[in-house]
């Protein structure tokens, strides 16, 4: 993507999901993943929630199908993080462009 279509693109987060930390499976992929990446993995961790699964189904975003949904949530704690992230002047190691 980058050469093809935009020399400044950055990552602006890796982010985990679909993830069950009662797994060792899960617990090392994570820890494999935050080693390679760094500051780059995003503090939130998207779990594997049936509720996520069940919102398209239904039609629905999660945040109307089920707001108070681990998931949700999740996604929530996400979009604050990205924005607190991608706040002029903080320094996170990631570039903002």
């Amino acid at each position: 993507m980058r050469a093809a279509l935009n020399p400044r693109l950055e990552i602006a987060g890796v982010l985990l999901t679909m993830h069950d930390e009662r797994t060792n499976l899960a617990q090392q992929v994570a820890s494999e993943i935050r080693t390679y990446f760094g500051q780059r993995v995003f503090h939130t961790v998207i779990p594997r929630n049936v509720r996520l699964g069940e919102a398209p189904s239904h039609g629905m975003p999660v945040m109307f199908y089920d707001v108070r949904s681990r998931g949700a949530e999740a996604y929530l704690a996400l979009a604050r993080e990205f924005l607190e992230r991608d706040r002029p002047g903080r320094e996170t190691g990631v570039s903002s462009q």
